[in-house]
């Protein structure tokens, strides 16, 4: 007689109901796991793979607020003003006695090109829409547009040299993942963030989007790739009465009956745990269901923006329709960046609202009316609550615009500009950053980078190198990076 050994698995490799429902704990464990093993130290995603939690050196940074402006606001009508553009207004980059940038073998080192036209071949020259002034002591020019910013300008480090190098929308996914659109993509900032460090607080996630779009390419910005789902961005809505989409508690369902259900699986996991005894050290840190529980409680508490003063709100703007959105937001940001969330990336424009092709008097200076005051003050209340050493700000767009004006899809107007990858400013503040700074130039014409020049992976860097990480030992084995994936920290902007 042939003993054959009993197997106490289910058949054929399918699980047992208990373990779905103890692994699934009600669609939170990818959203818990990750914080609750890495704080533990129990779970890698490889063997090999380094991060437990801890810098690797000292950070200047608890946390981050990432602003981003979809669809490329234009750095010669921002942060980046060029007086030559008004001087020569009209004339071709061949008509002035500056080299023609078109001709520059910067322009197709940096041109990577999705559609077959060249999008920034545009000679001849839109004078600025706007006027400008030096602002603080630092003496620093900013546009007319940014009353209320420019008084910060003492505060912030301005960056007016980066570059990238799709000249479409793309650019978008680009400057959070450091990738083209036809390489393969990476994880975004703060999926590395997250995955580096973890959590700061156990009743909120690690990595957090605050903004609304219509279109699900977005969602790109704060995906997590090869790095898994746990690591991704978690979308929160403003909304006070559900701002956790998909896990707050059924309108039918009692607090009790809730804590019940979620005792129920705390006690399938003990089952789990004894019939797999090799997942016995994975099952016990299973706790997605209790932080679910958790966020259900403290995610509404950190949303809670009437809990303000009324002066907060005004600072932010929210007694105004036109600022509200944005005001909302990063005042969000900010307490959430408060109770120890390290990544908030705060999508303060709609998708594409500053892809000024036509009309970019009009439509930058609605644009900017809606963000200038919110952005403002965030900048001082983080002063005020003294949280200006703990908190890092970056300011960014997806690309900026051409200095020459826009001849196609433009019905004959001479008003507009299109995309432009190849010179635009960012603009950094707070934790581990100097005051009143100006790093890097663009030519005469505002075309392209030419002092201290950054690919968008340096934003990266800086931003991790700030929050204690080294880009270089965030490596997943077996996964290939580019040696630009890494980028390099800009060292001139720190103290």
């Amino acid at each position: 007689m042939i003993n054959i050994k009993q197997h106490s698995g289910p058949p054929c490799g399918r699980m047992h109901r208990r373990t779905f429902l103890a692994d699934v704990g009600f669609g939170f464990t990818g959203l818990a796991l990750g914080s609750m093993l890495q704080q533990d130290g129990i779970a890698r995603a490889n063997p090999l793979a380094l991060p437990d939690g801890q810098p690797h050196f000292a950070p200047k940074a608890k946390s981050v607020i990432w602003i981003f402006l979809s669809g490329g606001y234009s750095q010669v009508e921002t942060f980046d003003p060029k007086p030559a553009l008004n001087k020569y207004a009209y004339k071709t980059f061949d008509d002035t006695p500056f080299a023609n940038p078109l001709k520059s073998p910067l322009h197709d080192k940096r041109s990577r090109s999705v559609v077959t036209m060249k999008r920034d071949a545009f000679p001849a020259i839109l004078p600025l829409q706007v006027g400008y002034k030096k602002h603080g002591q630092s003496g620093i020019e900013v546009s007319d547009w940014w009353p209320h910013l420019a008084t910060c300008v003492d505060d912030i480090s301005f960056v007016r040299s980066m570059y990238t190098t799709d000249n479409d929308h793309a650019a978008e996914a680009q400057i959070h993942t450091g990738r083209h659109r036809l390489d393969d993509t990476q994880p975004s900032l703060g999926a590395w963030v997250h995955y580096g460090l973890g959590s700061l607080n156990e009743n909120l996630p690690t990595f957090l989007f605050l903004g609304e779009f219509t279109n699900s390419i977005v969602t790109t910005n704060y995906q997590a790739d090869y790095l898994g789902p746990k690591h991704a961005g978690i979308k929160l809505s403003l909304d006070p009465k559900r701002p956790l989409p998909f896990g707050t508690r059924g309108e039918d369902v009692l607090a009790t009956e809730q804590a019940n259900e979620y005792e129920f699986i705390n006690e399938l996991n003990g089952l789990s745990a004894v019939e797999y005894p090799r997942d016995e050290q994975l099952r016990a840190r299973i706790r997605s269901y209790e932080l679910a529980y958790r966020m259900q409680m403290a995610v509404p508490e950190a949303l809670n923006l009437g809990s303000e003063t009324e002066e907060t709100r005004r600072l932010y703007g929210l007694d105004n329709e036109n600022t509200r959105a944005a005001g909302e937001r990063l005042l969000a940001a900010r307490r959430l960046a408060e109770r120890g969330v390290r990544f908030n990336m705060a999508y303060i424009s709609g998708l594409g609202e500053w892809d000024s092709h036509q009309h970019l008097k009009d439509a930058h200076a609605r644009c900017s009316s809606k963000v200038d005051k919110p952005v403002a003050g965030l900048l001082k209340d983080l002063k005020r609550r003294g949280l200006w050493n703990d908190v890092l700000v970056v300011f960014c767009t997806e690309f900026g615009r051409t200095p020459g004006y826009q001849t196609t899809f433009s019905d004959g107007q001479k008003d507009g500009r299109d995309h432009h990858p190849h010179g635009f400013t960012i603009w950094f503040a707070g934790a581990g950053i100097k005051r009143g700074h100006v790093h890097g130039a663009t030519d005469e014409l505002g075309f392209h980078a030419v002092e201290n020049e950054h690919y968008v992976t340096d934003i990266h860097a800086t931003v991790l190198h700030l929050m204690g990480l080294d880009s270089r030992r965030l490596d997943i084995p077996g996964r290939k990076r580019l040696e630009v994936d890494y980028g390099n920290p800009i060292t001139d902007i720190m103290v």
